[in-house]
């Protein structure tokens, strides 16, 4: 096809949502329901960090067994993220995006029934899987379908889903399941917690009536030549994109690694060696949340502004910051209590860097790859924190909780330098090739 017959053919064919002077009606709506599906991910992830305490006491766990169940829910993500993204470019985004918001509904759902440990790391995989997939196929969603010149903040409102997941599981485990003891008796505080939590599965409703397709995603598949190779022979057979996918692999790992060994055990830290209630507990998270609220949102106006690195590396260092203060310098700063809020709200806005994962893997891989390499790299390094608390817990034998817990600031100093690795993709121009 020549030049002039590919212009032809561009005039000719409807416009794309991503070619829009500014956000429509549909851009919204896609919008909304990939945050949406966010938001209850990642609460439905957190919320069992939250209810760690009452769940070890009815179930007499140990300790060694809540690793292991935090760790598996988080392993099996990294399968949730390769399977759910190779169906999402094979079937569409809109339909695997409903997929996966039931997977993680039933599966939290299940954890409310659970009556001892089999069952519920049963269930907590069975949420992983869900909860794996949900995130790559609704960033790609809103990457192939957003101008370019504003992707980066749009991908970060939906990332606030994460922050306010968190925040929602903290005021329903450190507020509901009290009030649910009291009322129902002892047990029910955090079954009760998990078995209202299927209530995000009504989004599907919704977004399968109403939510478009991306038109990235059909416009490649009406392309014949695009049909002959599948996505992991595209992806791992190109040497570009296979350096770009390990690159980007790398950076999630660290990143990720930094979040959960923040996440994992925060709640727990504050509550075991602080002394802090766990009413107390969640207030504080809060904080953090809303730190990571405004992180989020301001990271993706800074990197639409300066671009996706700088602003990668600008968050991850405030991030290392505020770790440091609340583990290694807490008896320096303990004094002064609004001071080590501020470094809590430092933890939360540090986190905003996550708002560049969608923006940059949506602008350096093609439209037939693009949710399988999201997925895999964002899931597989989710997976890889299986070992997170196990390690926590062994470092917390010799240098206390704190001390797992400050590892994070190690990772996100790499993180930092790290993101320099890839290319700068501020402004790329998204198509179905």
């Amino acid at each position: 096809m020549t030049p002039s017959q590919v212009a032809v053919g561009r005039a000719e064919r409807t416009p794309l949502l991503n070619e829009s002077e500014a956000p429509t009606g549909k851009h919204y709506l896609i919008l909304g329901m990939s945050w949406a599906g966010w938001l209850f991910d990642f609460y439905d992830l957190m919320l069992f960090s939250f209810l760690l305490v009452p769940i070890q006491k009815d179930l007499h766990l140990r300790d060694g067994d809540l690793s292991l169940l935090l760790g598996a829910s988080l392993a099996a993500t990294a399968l949730g993220g390769i399977v759910f993204g190779y169906l999402a470019d094979r079937f569409g985004r809109k339909t695997v995006l409903t997929w996966t918001i039931l997977v993680y509904s039933l599966g939290t759902f299940l954890c409310g029934c659970a009556g001892g440990f089999g069952s519920l790391l049963a269930f907590r995989i069975i949420t992983g899987l869900g909860v794996g997939g949900e995130w790559a196929t609704g960033q790609t969603l809103v990457g192939e379908t957003f101008p370019a010149r504003m992707r980066a903040r749009f991908a970060a409102v939906m990332q606030t889903g994460a922050p306010l997941g968190i925040a929602l599981a903290s005021v329903v485990g450190g507020f509901l399941s009290p009030a649910l003891i009291t009322a129902f008796g002892p047990g029910w505080g955090w079954r009760g917690c998990f078995l209202v939590s299927l209530t995000p599965a009504v989004l599907v409703v919704i977004i399968r009536r109403y939510m478009p397709e991306s038109d990235v995603w059909l416009l490649r598949k009406r392309t014949p030549a695009e049909r002959e190779r599948g996505q992991l022979a595209v992806l791992f057979g190109t040497p570009m994109l296979r350096r770009l996918f390990f690159f980007g692999l790398i950076l999630a790992v660290t990143d990720m690694s930094a979040y959960w060994f923040t996440y994992t055990w925060m709640p727990k830290y504050l509550y075991d060696k602080l002394g802090f209630s766990m009413a107390k507990s969640g207030v504080w998270m809060l904080v953090t949340q809303a730190g990571g609220l405004l992180g989020y949102l301001s990271f993706g106006f800074f990197a639409d502004w300066k671009g996706r690195r700088l602003a990668y590396t600008v968050y991850s260092l405030v991030w290392a910051v505020g770790l440091l203060a609340v583990t290694w310098f807490w008896g320096a700063i303990a004094v002064w209590p609004w001071l080590t809020l501020c470094f809590m709200f430092l933890v939360g806005l540090g986190t905003g860097n996550f708002s560049g994962y969608g923006p940059i893997f949506a602008e350096i891989f093609p439209t037939k790859v693009r949710n399988t390499a999201m997925g895999s790299a964002f899931n597989l390094a989710r997976g890889v924190q299986f070992f997170t608390p196990l390690i926590i817990t062994l470092v917390a034998v010799r240098y206390g909780l704190g001390g797992g817990v400050s590892l994070a600031a190690l990772f996100a100093l790499f993180t930092a330098a790290w993101v320099w690795t890839l290319p700068e993709t501020r402004g790329t121009r998204i198509t179905g090739e």
